[in-house]
């Protein structure tokens, strides 16, 4: 069953996954779980190896907490994204702690932590795999520092929005303030405060349904 399952994703999602042993490929899979996460479960808190994480439908958010109890989006999965900084025990050298949480009812794909890593052990071609993966991440996490290291909030919150509405293919957000302010690492009120002005020279207009693209091209401008 659960090679039927499995390995034809695994096939085209590994390219490494043809040059292992059928007994190594068959470990794997039956190491493999079909989860389903309901919106806001935690699937991995940071201080285990939750394993590696594909996402087939639904939306997973990673982030990291400070001491004082204030969050950071690093970046979001989608269908067809693979976490690897949930399984620590393949990736030893990752020592910073990451979160985990479905923003939606999200059905996953999860190999067992301990099982890739016995298998990667054997196959230096795996472990190749998950460093890459890894570190085509990292590229995400340093556009967020520099965004809010560097960037002024109108040009963050353009470019938010500018994502969102290609990502989504909509020209309404449906997020609340809240929710925008935690994936931009900032305040709420910093948020309304922006979209107020934003919607007040015409840009967006912003409603109990979300917030929706008025005018495009002076929102890409400010992006710039």
């Amino acid at each position: 069953m659960e090679q039927t399952m499995f390995e034809p994703v695994y096939r085209d999602i590994f390219p490494f996954w043809t040059e292992i042993s059928q007994s190594d490929r068959d470990f794997i899979c039956q190491n493999s779980y079909a989860l389903t996460y309901p919106k806001g479960t935690n699937l991995h808190n940071g201080n285990e190896c939750s394993g590696l994480i594909f996402v087939c439908s639904g939306s997973l958010r990673l982030s990291m907490m400070s001491e004082e109890g204030k969050d950071i989006t690093l970046y979001r999965l989608h269908k067809g994204d693979m976490c690897m900084l949930s399984a620590s025990c393949v990736l030893q050298t990752i020592t910073f702690d990451v979160l985990v949480d479905a923003e939606e009812n999200s059905e996953c794909y999860v190999i067992s932590g301990s099982a890739f890593a016995e298998v990667s052990a054997r196959n230096p071609k795996i472990k190749i795999f998950a460093l890459e993966t890894a570190v085509s991440r990292f590229s995400d996490v340093m556009w967020v520092m520099q965004q809010i290291l560097f960037m002024s909030m109108d040009k963050r919150l353009a470019i938010f929005l500018t994502d969102e509405t290609a990502r989504t293919k909509s020209d309404t957000v449906t997020l609340t303030h809240e929710q925008i302010a935690r994936y931009m690492g900032s305040a709420r009120e910093v948020v309304s405060r922006m979209l107020k002005y934003f919607a007040n020279e015409g840009i967006v207009d912003v409603s109990r349904g979300g917030v929706k693209i008025l005018d495009k091209k002076r929102l890409r401008q400010l992006t710039l």
